[in-house]
């Protein structure tokens, strides 16, 4: 028979068992509710640049200037990554003289920030402008897109008087194709935006590149950027649109 202080310690342990066996109890719980959680957290959005992510590019652009200034009166390309890989861009145009300054993952606000560094100083006899693809796919709304580009006319009605702006449409994608109607929505409000204004010119890429209702195979692997296929159908579009500005009686402006 055991003795009151072998009960006791019987007592002690049983206790102490049944306590432990909550605790892991708990913590098993609780593991199990940090998982389930994580599992159901919103995965993080695109990361959006800042101005000063483009610094660097900008800074190139101006070094290049530097060693050999664009001539004043040609036919300027800015925006985002799609006219920065225009690689045969002077080609594509020849022999009318070209300016790329796009820069790559660029939304409109940051031509707007970089506007005396990337439109200005080239006095040019034409803008062709291509962004807003990036600010939807930040998350701004269609909204924003125009107010940010109406920004944009402002600064170059502000510095460069009449020049003509010609807005190429936001292009369709395979990688953004889910966000085709909210692009579409951006290109009307630009289109009939162009109808109330003589400096400012909508150039339509995208019935080019669809075809059945789905984007054609321009693109390469990252679904986003186009290939020399792609870019050939841009030029279709494009060419015709600068050689009608190059034959007309423009007045370039003047520094």
């Amino acid at each position: 028979m055991p003795s009151a202080l072998e009960t006791l310690n019987l007592g002690w342990n049983e206790a102490l068992g049944i306590h432990m066996k909550y605790a892991y109890a708990a913590l098993g719980l609780a593991a199990v509710l940090l998982t389930t959680g994580q599992s159901h957290a919103q995965p993080a959005g695109p990361r959006v640049a800042t101005p000063a992510d483009f610094a660097p590019e900008i800074a190139r652009f101006v070094e290049q200037d530097a060693v050999v200034m664009p001539p004043a009166c040609g036919f300027l390309f800015v925006g985002s990554s799609s006219v920065r890989f225009w690689r045969g861009l002077g080609a594509d145009m020849a022999p009318y003289a070209v300016i790329n300054r796009g820069f790559g993952g660029a939304r409109i606000s940051d031509v707007n920030f970089y506007f005396d560094k990337v439109v200005t100083p080239y006095r040019p006899r034409a803008i062709f402008f291509y962004a807003g693809e990036n600010d939807l796919w930040a998350g701004a709304k269609p909204e924003d897109v125009v107010s940010d580009f109406q920004r944009f006319l402002d600064l170059k009605t502000q510095n460069l008087k009449g020049t003509p702006v010609y807005f190429i449409s936001l292009k369709p994608s395979k990688q953004r194709e889910a966000q085709f109607d909210l692009q579409s929505q951006v290109n009307a409000q630009f289109k009939a935006m162009a109808k109330k204004r003589s400096d400012l010119i909508y150039v339509d890429v995208v019935p080019i590149m669809r075809d059945r209702g789905v984007p054609k195979e321009i693109f390469i692997g990252d679904g986003l950027h186009m290939t020399p296929e792609g870019y050939a159908l841009w030029t279709k579009v494009v060419r015709p649109v600068v050689e009608r500005n190059a034959a007309s009686k423009q007045v370039c402006p003047k520094p």
